[in-house]
């Protein structure tokens, strides 16, 4: 009875196993015929053959618009590898004009599904990229000898001028983490890299199309497939229109010639850049076609740094541009009024004359210290303020009020431009001098230097122009932008918020007074454009513990109604007068006049000879 049943038990045993083996081998050829892309794409590939149409980029233009970047022709050499017969290699690479060594590096890299993780040798794969025209028409009339190999047209980005190439940014070829992260691109794609190429490369780049053609048995393209009813034309990308004025941008990069460090103009009714410059800088055709490699390591290994852009990741104590902000923040808390009246005998008496001070009258209220960039009034403000147990429960207590306003300004966090690689800048907490001292009783006198924007102080070039914008609108901003307008798209709601300070306009009105008296008998009276405009400015001196100190002006103009807020950082220029008020003297009379006067001509000659080279390197600037 038992033999019977063991027997019955492997009967049943042994058919679950066949059933099973059966459903796994259904259930792979499933897989194999129905499932898997690789079959299906052998089939296609036999009756069809599916051509990507690219797209053309959107173009580019200044606001007043002026074509910046457009698109010209330009060629790949594609494979299909299962498509490929034996033919003359030599005769193929005498018309691309490689060797074989170069030939089969190329050939491998196209296979090695590392570096090209889409890799088919059923679809048509990159070969070789940026032919020429003649290139092309070369490889053209021999294309019958090289079965497998097809062309396929795109579009190479061309500029009309040799400027703001860290604004424009530049295209290259996309990575493999870009290819993973989106499905869009394949091997052998396009894609911004750096500024507003990548900044706005959805807007930029477009939609792709494709083509399917017939094939007959022998792989020979018929025409396209049904009448061409089953292609999808591309769709090109939206052109954007800039703040930029480009004959402002390039005249503030030919008065930095051989000079390191920014200028910023921005319009306070709307946060539009007007002009970004960051110099050095390069011309941006150097980062397109063949040369593209050659060219990026020079830049890439220029001790100046032209790849960098220092008017949004720069870093600078902003020195005595800050002391506006300092002020509106005293008068909102109750430090001071008006009148308040502060001593100074050419420094801060109780740290015994430091920091130093201008020669000018004692005692001296806000509008008067404004106008002489006094550091014993900023100091004295900043010690009242940490010390007032009556408003703040101690000093801690007082610094993060501090801090927060400062933020409110638009210091400390990337304001938010739509350009990559803005940095935030650095304005301490309370925290970060309880950790230094290791102590939470730390007093004013030991943090004395960040009220003259010394210290562990640090904005960039764009943060300082902003709060020029931000005074001139007497309390608020907007978001600074390089894009004007995307065609056929609304701008971002970001760009058309506007940010309060929380500091009451009479504040504000009070500043504005004492920066148009800087410009009239203060210490910038080299920027005093009347009658043409009347401005408001306050220069800055930046201690670099690496050289000589950074020149900086901060204005904007005219005094009401204003059109324009701007920042001049010069590294090593020393003190504000001495090289940021004259190039922003330029910048304003180039922007209100459209031309400089002869009365300053001679000024204009020796801003752009001047040579103001920080580091003690033997390599020259790039010529622009």
């Amino acid at each position: 009875m038992n033999k019977y049943s063991n027997l019955a038990k492997r009967k049943y045993v042994i058919a679950a196993a066949v059933v099973a083996i059966g459903f796994i081998f259904l259930a792979q050829l499933f897989n194999l015929q129905i499932l898997s892309p690789q079959y299906r794409d052998y089939a296609d590939s036999n009756a069809f053959l599916q051509r990507p149409l690219y797209p053309a980029r959107g173009a580019i233009y200044d606001r007043k618009g002026n074509l910046l970047v457009y698109n010209r022709p330009t060629y790949d050499v594609m494979m299909v590898v299962r498509e490929m017969k034996q033919f003359d290699t030599l005769d193929f690479c005498r018309t691309l004009n490689i060797n074989k060594e170069h030939f089969y590096s190329l050939n491998a890299d196209m296979r090695d599904r590392r570096k090209n993780p889409g890799y088919s040798s059923y679809t048509p794969q990159l070969f070789m990229s940026q032919l020429d025209v003649e290139e092309y028409g070369l490889l053209q009339e021999k294309l019958y000898k090289f079965p497998g190999i097809y062309i396929q047209n795109r579009t190479e980005r061309q500029y009309n001028y040799p400027n703001m190439g860290l604004i424009l940014g530049y295209v290259a070829e996309v990575d493999k983490n870009k290819m993973a992260s989106d499905p869009y691109y394949v091997r052998g794609d396009y894609v911004g890299k750096s500024g507003i190429e990548l900044s706005h490369e959805e807007d930029l780049r477009g939609e792709k199309g494709v083509e399917v053609l017939l094939r007959d048995a022998h792989g020979r393209v018929q025409g396209h497939y049904d009448e061409g009813r089953q292609d999808k034309a591309p769709v090109s990308g939206k052109d954007l229109t800039l703040g930029i004025d480009i004959d402002l941008q390039a005249y503030g990069e030919l008065l930095m010639h051989n000079k390191v460090g920014s200028i910023v103009i921005i319009e306070p009714k709307t946060g539009e850049i007007l002009c970004m410059v960051s110099a050095p800088t390069y011309d941006p055709a150097l980062l397109t076609g063949k040369t593209f490699s050659a060219n990026y390591l020079q830049l890439e290994n220029n001790p100046y740094k032209p790849l960098f852009n220092r008017a949004i990741a720069g870093t600078y104590p902003p020195g005595s541009t800050f002391k506006p902000a300092q002020g509106l923040l005293f008068l909102h808390e109750g430090i001071i009024t008006p009148e308040t009246r502060y001593s100074c005998f050419g420094g801060y008496p109780p740290l015994g004359g430091r920091p130093a001070c201008h020669s000018h009258a004692s005692p001296l209220a806000i509008q008067y210290a404004l106008a002489t960039s006094c550091n014993s009034f900023f100091s004295y403000g900043l010690n009242g303020m940490l010390g007032n147990r009556t408003k703040y429960a101690n000093t801690a207590d007082a610094f993060d009020v501090w801090r927060d306003h400062m933020v409110n300004m638009g210091f400390g966090y990337p304001l938010g431009v739509d350009l990559p690689s803005e940095k935030r800048g650095f304005i301490p907490n309370s925290k970060f001098y309880t950790n230094v001292f290791k102590t939470d009783r730390w007093v004013a006198h030991n943090i004395i230097s960040i009220a003259i924007g010394q210290g562990e102080v640090l904005a960039t070039p764009l943060q300082i122009a902003n709060l020029g914008a931000t005074i001139a609108n007497r309390g608020h901003y907007y978001t600074p932008h390089v894009v004007r307008e995307r065609k056929g798209a609304a701008l971002d709601q970001t760009f058309t918020t506007r940010h309060e300070t929380g500091i009451s306009r009479e504040h504000y009105e009070l500043t504005v007074a004492g920066m148009a008296d800087a410009v009239t008998i203060g210490t910038c009276r080299g920027i005093n454009l009347a009658p043409l405009v009347e401005v408001c400015g306050k220069t800055g001196t930046s201690e670099n513990p690496h050289g000589d100190d950074h020149s900086l002006f901060m204005g904007f103009a005219p005094k009401d109604d204003p059109q324009i807020a701007i920042a001049v950082v010069v590294e090593n220029g020393r003190f504000g007068a001495t090289n940021a008020v004259p190039i922003a003297r330029l910048m304003m009379q180039k922007f209100f006049a459209g031309e400089i006067p002869e009365s300053d001509k001679w000024l204009e000659t020796s801003v752009i000879n001047r040579e103001i080279l920080p580091y003690a390197y033997t390599r020259n600037l790039p010529a622009n």
